[in-house]
């Protein structure tokens, strides 16, 4: 793995822990958990041949990854029950954006 697919990967953890930490009080163990839950949308990797490529950018690749997943996670954040998971996939989705950014510089 190259070094910028570990930054990537960090990045998936340490953003989370800090909107925990800065937005979630004396709840941000549960809020960080239930983030990190979220990375489970990246199952949708599995499907893809090969299973992992470094240049391959995964917004619009991947089935949960596309523009009305996406959607649906923004909606998400809205009502409080499951304003968390919304959270965690609209995190995990800028990252991998971000990532993408990157890659066609």
């Amino acid at each position: 793995m190259t070094t910028g697919g570990i930054i990537h990967l960090l990045l998936h953890v340490v953003v989370p822990l800090l909107a925990a930490r800065l937005f979630f009080g004396m709840r941000w163990l549960r809020a960080f958990l239930i983030m990190m839950a979220t990375m489970a949308v990246d199952l949708d990797h599995l499907l893809a041949t090969p299973l992992y490529d470094p240049n391959r950018c995964s917004i619009g690749f991947h089935p949960l990854h596309t523009w009305p997943a996406i959607i649906g996670y923004a909606v998400l954040t809205l009502p409080q029950p499951t304003r968390l998971i919304g959270i965690g996939l609209s995190i995990h989705m800028a990252l991998d954006g971000i990532d993408c950014g990157i890659m066609r510089c």
